[in-house]
């Protein structure tokens, strides 16, 4: 069963992000904050649940939650940034997009840089854990999708539909044959054999 609330507050938010694996496309984050009466059992970690429930959850936590904010980082800052630091930017800006603002903040995982003077709490496996995050997990994990599955049109031959950016042994046989596109990150290892020093 997830818990409610981590800290007391009525307006706590919960926030999480997807992508952060992923060879190509955006990071994107979500953050959610429910009210103190929000029930659904279908809800989980997205991680857990099939990708149909996910989007049957998504217009349901969209119209209970108080409030809701999602952001995508895309491939160009994750390369300058980092992905750890983009993982928190796009935290940080969905948050922002939060009204009213939450009193606390719990997130998913365990890195997180101050957001303004609100107090916060990282824990890991939140989104098993608490419904706020798992809300934030089930947006942030199918508007990244939706975008996976819109850019696939562009460059079908890397099966985005399917696989959402992820490395897994067809995309990256895709960027051996095919080369990289401007959605792929060029700071990841893309191909295990780039660890393979030429000499």
């Amino acid at each position: 069963m997830l818990l409610k609330n981590y800290s007391g507050f009525i307006l706590e938010c919960g926030t999480d992000e997807a992508g952060r694996g992923c060879l190509a496309g955006p990071v994107t984050a979500a953050a959610v904050i429910l009210p103190k009466d929000f029930k659904n059992l279908l809800l989980n970690d997205s991680k857990q649940i099939s990708e149909k429930k996910r989007f049957l959850l998504k217009p349901i936590i969209e119209t209970e939650a108080l409030s809701f904010g999602v952001a995508h980082i895309f491939q160009e800052d994750i390369d300058s940034i980092n992905i750890l630091n983009a993982s928190i930017l796009a935290m940080h800006k969905s948050i922002t997009q939060l009204k009213p603002k939450p009193e606390f903040i719990i997130v998913d995982g365990n890195k997180f840089k101050p957001y303004k003077e609100i107090p916060f709490e990282t824990i890991v496996k939140g989104d098993s854990k608490y419904l706020s995050i798992a809300a934030a997990s089930v947006l942030a994990k199918t508007y990244r999708d939706l975008y996976m599955d819109k850019i696939h049109k562009e460059f079908p031959m890397y099966n985005w539909k399917q696989n959402k950016g992820y490395p897994t042994k067809e995309h990256r046989e895709a960027i051996r044959k095919y080369g990289i596109t401007k959605y792929h990150r060029k700071s990841f290892r893309l191909l295990p054999e780039q660890l393979k020093l030429e000499l």
